[in-house]
């Protein structure tokens, strides 16, 4: 069984920063594609990032330049970068992780992933 634990949210200042931490445990995170999510109160979850198996990365373009999706294998960990935050970067965040030895071929899509974890919420003060 996957487990994904999410934690780094909070409250920040507008143009501040953030790191999200996502643990992962149950398979060998290099095995893995794996994404972050958000969703704001009375809005849709939408696409953060992604890396999918290969290494290979996917921002959203409401995203691009201010966040980095990353992940230490040897920790099984997974972060999300945040710089230069938004008023409307405010959300929960989740990681998702699907498993498998290629890359998926939509990596933009709640679909995709098979495993998320509870979320960690993201508050941006203006």
């Amino acid at each position: 069984q996957v487990q994904l634990v999410e934690s780094g949210g909070g409250l920040v200042q507008a143009g501040g920063s953030l790191r999200l931490s996502c643990a992962t445990s149950g398979r060998t995170l290099s095995t893995y594609n794996i994404a972050w999510f958000r969703q704001a109160p009375g809005k849709e979850r939408e696409f953060v990032a992604a890396m999918v198996w290969s290494g290979r990365t996917f921002h959203a373009d409401s995203v691009k330049g201010r966040f980095t999706i990353s992940r230490d294998n040897a920790k099984n960990m997974v972060y999300l970068d945040m710089n230069s935050l938004k008023p409307e970067d405010t959300a929960v965040y989740s990681c998702a992780a699907r498993g498998s030895y290629f890359d998926v071929r939509d990596p933009y899509s709640s679909g995709t992933y098979d495993y998320w974890g509870q979320g960690t919420q993201v508050t941006v003060s203006s």
